[in-house]
């Protein structure tokens, strides 16, 4: 079901909702324009945008699929800009959706394709607000851009708080091999991100570098301001990849401490073992001419020995950490 919110706004304020097939003319100061929300539209609500709009027909082709990288075309004097958008699922996978912008000097229209997150928040936060609203059509596209960044700082500290938890029990016991599965699984979803973060930059970058139509020079610090966060979201990726690695060599260190440390252990209670049963042995042969068979206290003088020789090689096999 396509859901629309359409409304024409003059110097920040809401006026009047429009409808898709209405033709709205405004002036070219930017005190007034349309902004269009819709949700996975049809070909036919696409058309009449296409139409009374004056879109491209490559960006509404785009549009349509729904299956963009971020990107930012040039069309004329409109802009054509599509953003990800990422969310967690319910079986902790990262999930996309496509946002794409269509921006003119009186008009904005955002069509949305798996998107978790309305931008009706957003309508409601920029209308409390008319004098940045008055900014026009550029510091909207600033504010569904920051609004769309937004979501995914807490994706990110999410599998932040799993990979520290993880760190942690790393220390306390062997991984499985569920967790085994699961560090490549998380690994496997970082590098899907930072194929859409790598593009957003560029995005973002562009809005505040180049000479845009649409985008005026006193709204490029608010784009500068998405930039910095699509940086920050990049380092937290980018350290999570690497704790992440280093949480599966830590383990496998240890792991083969672990192992060192027993087989350390089993070879010295073997040696202890070892020298009652030699002396057991010996004395064990069935042979009539035999010495000390006869000896009274030879018993006692064996066990003796065994229980001295075994303490001499207790007492060093802990001195050197092998016990």
């Amino acid at each position: 079901m396509t859901i629309v919110a359409a409304y024409l706004y003059q110097h920040g304020r809401r006026v009047r909702p429009v409808t898709l097939s209405e033709k709205i003319d405004c002036p070219e100061d930017k005190s007034e324009f349309v902004w269009i929300g819709i949700t996975d539209p049809t070909d036919e609500e696409l058309q009449l945008l296409q139409r009374n709009y004056k879109l491209h027909p490559l960006a509404v082709e785009d549009a349509r699929k729904g299956d963009q990288l971020p990107k930012i075309d040039v069309y004329e004097d409109q802009l054509f800009v599509v953003a990800r958008t990422a969310h967690l699922t319910a079986s902790d996978e990262i999930a996309y959706g496509e946002t794409a912008i269509f921006v003119g000097h009186s008009h904005i229209i955002t069509i949305r394709h798996g998107s978790a997150r309305s931008h009706s928040p957003l309508r409601e936060h920029l209308e409390a607000s008319p004098s940045l609203l008055n900014h026009g059509v550029d510091y909207v596209l600033h504010a569904i851009l920051d609004f769309v960044v937004d979501g995914y700082l807490p994706l990110v500290e999410t599998i932040e708080d799993e990979v520290l938890l993880m760190e942690q029990r790393t220390l306390d016991a062997f991984l499985k091999r569920d967790d085994i599965n699961r560090i490549f699984k998380l690994r496997r979803e970082l590098i899907r991100f930072q194929r859409v973060l790598g593009p957003m930059n560029e995005l973002a970058a562009k809005l505040v570098r180049l000479q845009l139509p649409c985008i005026d020079e006193e709204t490029r610090p608010y784009f500068s301001d998405v930039l910095d966060h699509i940086r920050r979201v990049q380092g937290m990726v980018d350290a999570l990849r690497e704790v992440l690695s280093s949480v599966f060599e830590f383990s496998n260190l240890l792991e083969q401490q672990r192992t060192g440390d027993i087989t350390r252990q089993l070879a010295a209670w073997a040696a202890i073992l070892a020298v009652p049963t030699a002396i057991a042995g010996i004395y064990g042969m069935n042979f009539d001419n035999m010495p000390e068979l006869q000896t009274r206290y030879g018993y006692f003088v064996v066990l003796a020995a065994i229980l001295a020789a075994c303490s001499i090689l207790y007492i060093r096999f802990k001195r050197v950490g092998w016990l």
